[in-house]
C-alpha cells in the first residue's frame, strides 16, 4: 500500500522557518518527481513546488520562488521543502504528491499529474 506522510508543519512567526518531510513507503519513489501543493481555507489547491526525480530540477511558484527550496534523499525515500522567510499568506495545509510516471516534468504545477497525495501538514503563519 502507497503511503505519503508529511511532517514538520507547525506554528511560526513571519519571517520564521521550517522544513516539511514527506516520506514514503509501499514503493520506491526514486524514478519519479514529487511536488509540493498547498491549500488555504476557502481557496482551492495550489501549486508550491515540484522536484524531479534525480533532484537536479526544480519547479516552483512565484510567490515562493526565492523562498523555499525543495529537495530530495531517494535513498530515504524522502523529499523536504524548506520553507524560510515565511508569510502570513502562506498559511495553508501542504500536502506532497507523487507524480505520474511519463508526466513531462514542464506540467509538474497541475495537480491532475500526481497520481498519490499524503495527508497533509498544517503550517501557519502569525503576523
Amino acid at each position: 500500500q502507497v503511503q505519503l506522510v508529511e511532517s514538520g508543519g507547525g506554528l511560526v512567526q513571519a519571517g520564521g522557518s521550517l522544513r516539511l518531510s514527506c516520506a514514503g513507503s509501499g514503493r520506491t519513489f526514486s524514478t519519479y518527481a514529487m511536488g509540493w501543493f498547498r491549500q488555504a481555507p476557502g481557496k482551492g489547491r495550489e501549486f508550491v513546488s515540484a522536484i524531479n526525480w534525480t533532484g537536479g530540477t526544480t519547479n516552483y511558484a512565484d510567490s515562493v520562488k526565492g523562498r523555499f527550496t525543495a529537495s530530495r534523499d531517494n535513498a530515504k525515500n524522502t523529499v523536504y521543502l524548506q520553507m524560510n522567510s515565511l508569510k502570513p499568506e502562506d498559511t495553508a495545509v501542504y500536502y506532497c504528491a507523487v507524480a505520474r510516471g511519463g508526466t513531462s516534468f514542464r506540467f509538474s504545477y497541475r495537480w491532475d499529474n500526481y497520481d498519490y497525495w499524503g495527508q497533509g501538514t498544517q503550517v501557519t503563519v502569525s503576523s
